[in-house]
């Protein structure tokens, strides 16, 4: 006798989830085949969920099954499709109803002992779930939290296989203890740390106000400067002076962490802008993503609508600086790979900080520079100017000096001042940007700047004065109308003037305010 089921799980590529029929057909002569382009890790599923259901003293069927993932055309990968293996094959054999799988996604690892382990990515797949109109969800305990975070969706978070058979038998659930095994992944997801504070920054004024501007417009930040006058203190508190995430932006943002395996067990929706800081000796694939068959999110991904930030930016390899290029445009990722090819939001405020040469003595008041001239110049240059022409702002940090240290508890502002000032700039081009794709002075394009937001010739004078002389680009111009909005905004102005506009110029060419 020929028998069929259905059930429903979650493919995942890149970011993107997209619903999968789980279609198990038994009849024949004894075998298990899995079809619909699955990986090596999904083909192991044959053993885990053969293991789990005998182990949970269900029956085995003793024909052959086989188990279809449709569509067929998309690559599928992940050890999250044994559940819905199981339970199809189950349903299939007449030991679970099969009314009771409709309308249910199912999403977890299965142990041979019948076990349910926590995977990554349920957040973006209990979302497409829902998108799909599916009504209920069973996942494993450990990510029962995460996919809570869907609201309309009732979540199921179950320890093992004989819990999710009794509940879809609608028998008592047994109980079971809990699983000591961890399956958060091994490192934590890129935060800021609410603990740092602006006013901590002795002096450098204009530093600090180069940040400001750089938050109020997710304007892309350039630091530069000798060891210990604060560049990565500044960097780790521009955080702090940014908004929080809107709901459509938590989901985005924790639903990256979450497919990454950054995101711990029980975590809830991340609502502040996530700070990702990789090391210089990082790899490309680390900070940009990707993978040898299907591409995982990188640094870059990780720190989207939130700070990446590149210390002893000269140190990084240049194929990974220059890969930053694309995100620094277009806000998105695009990775391919012989399997498939991902897309991952990447729209992130980039700091970058460095020393001005090898011995980060150059132009020091202090100590010496012993580095020869040529020296310099080729530190300087390991930055390439493609990249240093998407960089809105370039400041010089200098040190501070001993008055500074004396008058910093008195004149500094915390980060909770200078957020709300942030904050009111924010709001002043969301009401502006209404209607349009865009939220921030950083994101606007060079024609919507040209024709909607045109500024009178006297204005922007300057700028095409410099453009004259060589000294900046026709995408540099774009940029430092940019900023010139954003100090119109920070101080209250409908429109930028003259001065607005030198201000942002200044910021763009490492000028002191």
């Amino acid at each position: 006798m020929t028998r069929l089921a259905r059930c429903h799980g979650v493919a995942l590529v890149g970011v993107k989830a997209t619903v999968v029929d789980i279609e198990v057909h038994i009849g024949g002569m004894p075998g298990f085949s899995l079809v619909g382009l699955p990986d090596a890790s999904l083909n192991e599923s044959r053993a885990r969920v053969r293991a789990a259901i005998l182990s949970s003293h269900e029956p085995w069927p003793l024909q052959r099954i086989t188990a279809s993932l449709s569509p067929a055309s998309l690559p599928k990968r992940g050890s999250h499709f044994d559940l819905g293996v199981a339970v199809a094959i189950l349903a299939a054999a007449e030991e679970v109803p099969a009314g009771a799988l409709d309308g249910v996604m199912f999403f977890g690892e299965l142990a041979l002992d019948g076990r349910l382990r926590p995977v990554r990515g349920v957040l973006p797949a209990v979302l497409a779930a829902e998108r799909a109109r599916h009504r209920q969800a069973v996942v494993p305990e450990a990510n029962a939290t995460e996919a809570r975070l869907i609201p309309g969706m009732r979540v199921f978070g179950a320890r093992s296989l004989r819990q999710v058979l009794a509940f879809l038998r609608g028998t008592e659930i047994p109980d079971e203890p809990p699983d000591e095994l961890d399956g958060s992944g091994d490192v934590l997801a890129p935060a800021a740390d609410e603990a740092l504070d602006l006013a901590d920054v002795a002096g450098q004024e204009g530093a600090k106000r180069a940040v400001e501007i750089a938050a109020a417009g997710h304007h892309h930040l350039l630091l530069t400067g000798t060891p210990g006058s604060g560049k990565t203190m500044l960097a780790r508190r521009l955080p702090s002076l940014l908004p929080d995430l809107s709901l459509e932006e938590s989901l985005e943002v924790t639903s990256i962490h979450s497919i990454a395996g950054v995101l711990p067990p029980g975590a809830p929706l991340i609502v502040r802008p996530p700070f990702a800081d990789p090391h210089h000796t990082s790899s490309l694939i680390s900070i940009v993503g990707g993978g040898s068959r299907v591409p995982g999110p990188g640094a870059a991904s990780l720190a989207h609508r939130g700070v990446l930030f590149l210390d002893e930016a000269p140190e990084f390899h240049p194929r990974a600086l220059d890969a930053l290029r694309q995100p620094l445009e277009s806000g998105t990722l695009t990775l391919a790979r012989s399997e498939a090819t991902s897309v991952f939001p990447a729209r992130f405020l980039l700091v970058l900080a460095q020393n001005p040469c090898s011995c980060g003595n150059f132009g020091s008041t202090v100590r010496e520079c012993t580095c020869k001239p040529d020296a310099v110049r080729r530190y300087d240059q390991r930055l390439s100017g493609p990249v240093r022409d998407r960089v809105d702002i370039q400041v010089t940090v200098d040190a501070p000096t001993m008055a500074d240290l004396d008058l910093a508890a008195e004149r500094a502002e915390p980060s909770k001042v200078v957020a709300d000032r942030v904050a009111e700039a924010r709001q002043r081009q969301e009401r502006r940007l209404r209607g349009t794709p865009w939220r921030c002075n950083g994101e606007l394009p060079g024609p919507y700047l040209r024709r909607e937001l045109r500024l009178p010739a006297a204005v922007t004078a300057p700028v095409f004065a410099e453009v004259r002389r060589g000294e900046l680009t026709l995408r540099g111009v774009d940029r430092v109308l940019r900023v010139a909005w954003t100090v119109a905004d920070l101080a209250g102005r409908d429109r930028p003037t003259a001065g607005d506009v030198l201000t942002a110029l200044r910021l763009r060419q490492g000028e002191p305010l």
